[in-house]
Parts: structure tokens; sequence; C-alpha cells
């Protein structure tokens, strides 16, 4: 699949934008007017620069408003596409995007749009050019593309074709199976774009909130499906208008974006091989080789666990005392590296003092278990994550590496059927063991997210660890609204939480200035909470402080069993229920930008509380701020 990208969905000048394509290995980029029109290369230049990176200049746009018009305007108009047509061949450049008429159209006539757009292409053909007639979703007249196709057919001419975008077809829910029926040879151009799904005025919807395939909740693999089924051989290009991707590092969005293509290109391959509509199917379907050839990656399974937290600190200890009063046992330091393991039943914690000078306690890295970690790394690395390496010695575990979009590090681990680690073994001894250990897992974890990478990071856990996103939710907390994003395994034996917290302004206090980092936490499950609740009351832990005006509500709720609900109260526990189960939990106080939470899953509930979410938000608000 030839690859291409729109310079409209990257921030900086025309020059930085074809640098960072070429770096992240894009084939061809369109080139967006208005980047051309205010960069100082000349289209000369621009020609040259894209033959030195390898770049193809697949197409220039847009030109808007050509069709359904009056007769002086339309002599206007043809003026006006001579003129690009002879600035296209400075660049090197056949193919232009024509957009249906969303201003100036007057007439709403089928015959003589067909007539106007076969003097275009007439003229078009004169140059060289092709003319791509794409349906803008909130076009005048034309607003589906199989209006737009229809034309191209009238016209009839070898220099008009049309460009298929999933926006456009997509945000007004068009089928996309007829697509199968265009003829291949007049699809001149395919632009990709995913979206969340929103109500809103289209127009608005398309400016501000497209994202790069696998970010949003269009079936992009069923339209690309029958893209391939149809014959297209050409490029396929994002073309994405966000705003938080225009104001991002340039060669950071243009990885993201060639992820997403990458991503979408597997995505599509398995559409395909699924048969007719994606149904499963193991005859001849599912076996047809297209003209368009789709690569596929190394296949994954989803994680089967967590394997261990990782927290990195410069002064430990408060994490120590921490861990060692909600029961974690200490089992001692990596015979090697400045590293110490703390262990309650399965759920692991590394604490590392490794490269922490000044550093305050923050999660630095996450291990999974995997069927293989050098094919799942070998997959990652094919979807463009940066590779994370570890000093090792011999007899020592090499774990296979990737950063995460908010530098998290993520290492792929050799899982167990029993659960356990081999690479324990490289720690000495720790504390001797007091009573029966608890028994406890990671349950979830959850990351803050800087603004500017929250989509990244959403792609990134979907196509490189084959987590699922779920249904996002909004909390409200003091500093405003918490978007809180659940990545979890179709088991959830993986639950990962992303969070784009608001954002943080710096405090001033005399002439020193103090970052408010936003706080994440791991959260452990264990088969009896409030007895673990106790325990670690008397091991002296500090509970997070729960207002009384919260437990008055619980009642009001749930109606609780007044002995229950006094324990709840005095231990500082939360609590929450649905039809399938309950949930109780509690939160420590925060270490850094970490805390933990221990958590009972009782029944089926697959939640996190979410109902408390504000109260906790609100405690811990109060206690960064009090004086």
């Amino acid at each position: 699949m030839r690859t291409g990208i729109a310079t409209v969905c990257l921030s900086g000048t025309l020059k930085e934008k074809m640098q960072a394509c070429a770096i992240a290995g894009f084939d061809g980029i369109e080139i967006f007017e208005q980047d051309l029109v205010t960069s100082p290369l000349s289209p000369e230049n621009v020609r040259t620069m894209a033959a030195d990176l390898g770049l193809g200049l697949d197409l220039y746009q847009p030109f808007r408003d050509f069709d359904g018009v009056t007769p002086d305007l339309l002599k206007a108009n043809l003026r006006r596409a001579e003129a690009k047509f002879k600035l296209m061949s400075r660049l090197g450049m056949d193919t232009i995007l024509v957009c249906t008429n969303v201003a100036t159209a007057t007439i709403d006539d089928d015959g003589l749009r067909a007539s106007q757009l076969s003097e275009l292409a007439e003229l078009a053909g004169d140059h060289g050019v092709k003319v791509a007639y794409e349906a803008l979703a909130w076009g005048k007249y034309v607003n589906d593309y199989e209006h737009a196709y229809r034309l191209v057919e009238m016209v009839d001419h070898p220099n008009l074709g049309t460009c298929l975008d999933s926006f456009h077809i997509l945000s007004r829910d068009w089928d996309t199976a007829p697509i199968e029926k265009i003829d291949a040879e007049k699809i001149f151009f395919v632009q990709v774009a995913d979206a969340p799904k929103l109500s809103m005025d289209v127009l608005s919807w398309s400016r501000h909130y497209r994202v790069f395939p696998g970010e949003g909740q269009f079936e992009l693999a069923k339209f690309m499906g029958h893209v391939v089924r149809a014959g297209y051989t050409g490029p396929v290009s994002l073309e994405v208008f966000n705003d938080v991707f225009r104001q991002s590092d340039v060669d950071r969005t243009a990885v993201d974006a060639m992820r997403s293509l990458i991503w979408l290109e597997e995505q599509s391959a398995n559409w395909l091989a699924a048969g007719p509509e994606g149904a499963a199917s193991s005859g001849a379907a599912s076996r047809r080789r297209y003209p368009m050839e789709l690569a596929t990656l190394p296949k994954v399974s989803e994680p089967a666990g967590f394997n261990f937290a990782e927290v990195k600190a410069d002064d430990t200890v408060q994490l120590e005392k921490l861990l060692g009063q909600l029961g974690f046992a200490f089992e001692g330091r990596h015979r090697t590296k400045d590293v110490q393991l703390w262990t309650m039943g399965q759920a692991r914690v590394i604490i590392n003092e490794q490269a922490a000078s000044h550093a305050e306690p923050a999660i630095a890295a996450l291990g999974f278990d995997v069927a293989s970690p050098v094919i799942a790394s070998a997959r990652a690395q094919q979807l463009k994550a940066p590779v994370v390496a570890r000093r090792v010695q011999a007899d020592e575990e090499v774990f296979q590496g990737i950063a995460a979009p908010d530098s998290t590090e993520i290492f792929l681990c050799q899982g167990s059927p029993d659960g356990t680690a081999a690479w324990t073994h490289e720690f000495g001894e720790g504390l001797e063991r007091t009573g029966q250990a608890q028994n406890a897992v990671i349950d979830h974890v959850n990351l803050a997210q800087p603004w500017q990478h929250f989509d990244e990071a959403v792609l990134f856990y979907t196509s490189a660890l084959a987590l699922e996103p779920q249904p996002f939710a909004e909390v409200p907390s003091p500093s405003g609204l918490v978007r809180s994003q659940v990545m979890q395994t179709s088991d959830a034996a993986v639950r990962l939480v992303l969070n784009l917290a608001p954002a943080q302004q710096a405090a001033v206090q005399g002439t020193q200035t103090v970052r408010k980092t936003y706080q994440e936490h791991i959260a452990f499950a264990v088969d009896d909470l409030v007895a673990t609740a106790r325990a670690a009351q008397d091991r002296g832990l500090e509970f997070l402080q729960i207002p009384a005006n919260y437990y008055e509500d619980l009642d009001a709720r749930f109606d609780l069993e007044p002995g229950f609900l006094a324990t709840l109260k005095e231990l500082n526990l939360l609590y929450d229920r649905d039809a399938d189960g309950e949930f109780l939990h509690f939160y420590t106080a925060t270490v850094g930008s970490v805390f933990f939470e221990m958590v009972e899953r009782r029944g089926n509930y697959d939640g996190y509380g979410a109902p408390n979410a504000p109260v906790r938000h609100a405690v811990q608000y109060d206690s960064l701020h009090r004086t």
C-alpha cells in the first residue's frame, strides 16, 4: 500500500513537514495550498526537495467552489484553475483535488454541473493534470460520493475521476459497499481519517475533531476493504484536521500518523481475509488476491496480565514505608542494579533508584506477560515504537522494551502458567516474612497523558499491545474535567486507564516555581479489603481521608446495612454497586506523583468505582493545596 499524508495534518513550515514525513517513512504527500502559499520555497525548490527526500508529490489541494455556478463565475473559475495547473507543472504534480461546491453554487442541475466539470477536465487534460472530484459532506447540492461519481460518469473524460474520503462518507453514514461498483480507473485518490462519534454539525466536526486511523470510532477497515475490492492501487493518504495535532511536535505527529496507516493496512487485510463483509470465511473469498497488496504485522495475542509495575525515585523512604504498611514484603535488592523488589502475592512492584537524581517518585515502567516477547517487540517496532534497552549481565533476564507515548517504558515479559517471574531470583534476601502473605494481583494502572499525546497513546496501546479501548468517561475534578479512557484485554486481566488531565498550572512561591504534576496510581486487587485495610491501619498507614458527606450520600443511594456502613466510614473505604456485583476500594496518600489503591471486586463487577472518582479528586486537590 502506498502511504501518503496531507501537509495540513502537521505543525510547522512546509519544509519541516516534508522532512518529518520523509523521516516517518511516508511514500508521498498532499500539498495543502496554504502551506505552499506561505512558504519561502519556490515550487521548483519544493519539487527538488521532495525528490531529495524520496517523497512523491501526490496531490495538490484544495480547489474549491467550482461547479454549479453562473457563466461569469465559471469563466473566473476556469482562469483560476489554469493558474493552478501551471503551478502544478512547476511542482511536478499531476493530480488536483476539486471539492463539491459549498459556497457559490446557485444552480442545482446535474446537467449543468457535468457540463462545467467537462470544461474543467478538458482544460486539465491540456496541462497533463487529473482532476479528483470529491463530495464534501456539507456540499450545497452534492454531498454524497455516489452522486459525485455519477457526475464523473456523465462527463466520461479521462482526466476526471473521483476522490473517496472516509470522513465525508462515514460521517454521513453512507453505505460503503457501493464503492466496489466504482470503476477503479476512475478512483483517482483515496483519503482516510478517523473521528470520535460526536453530535454536532459535520463541518465543525470535520475541521477540528478528525484523528488518525485507530484513534476514533469509524469502521475504516471496512471502508478500505471495499476500496481494495474495487481494484484501487493508488495512494492511501491521511487528511486529518485536528487542532491538537497542528500544535504538536511535527516529527512525533508524523510518526504517529505513519503508525496509524500501518495499523489500518493490517486491519484492512484482516477484514478482507474474513470474507464477504468481514464475516468468517474459509472459501476462495478469503484467499483472493487484489491489485493492492496489503502488508500485515507479526501476529500477537493480547497480554495475559501484568508482570510488574515500576516506580522510579531518588528518595525511596516514603515509598518503602507505604508498601510495607500496605502489606508488601521486601524481597531484596538486585544483585547488580540499584533496584528493589516488593511483592504481595502475584503483585510485584520494583523501586528503581537508578539515574533518579532529584526525581520524585513516579511510575516509570510496566511489565506485561506475553506469549512471545520477541515477536511482540518486533510488532511494536514495526509500528514505530522506540526501543528501550536495559543493561544486563550474565544470567540476568533480557527484557524486550519499548517506550509508550508518555515515556512510560513497556517491557514484554515471558509469562508463566503459575504466575511466577523467573527474573525474581536476581534479587537477594529480603525481610523475614511474618504470617501468611496476602493474595494480590495488579488490578489496573492509571496513567496521566499529556494533552497533545492522548490520541497517540490510545492508538499505541491498541496497535502494539492489542488492548481494546472502552467507551471513555469524563470525571469532574476541582481542576476541571478529566477525560478517562480505559484500555483492556478481553478478559480484563490487563486494565490500563489513560487520563487526559486538566492543564496543570505552575504556581510561583517567592522565587521558586512549583510544578503541580498530575497524579498516577497503581491498583492492587485483594480477596478481603476490610481485613487488608485493618492490617494496614495497624501498621500506621495514612489513608486518603473521605468526607462524612460521602457516607451519608452512600447510605441514601444504597441503603447499606448500618454495621457495614460504619466499617466503611471507620476505614475510609469507598463503595460502589451495580447489577453485576460490588466494589470496595481505598486510596493511600500521594508520594511524589504516585499513590496506591487497594480494591476488592465482588461478583462480576467490572468497573472502577466511577461515582467515587470525583470524591477522590476533590480530597487529593484539598490535600495538595492545604496550607
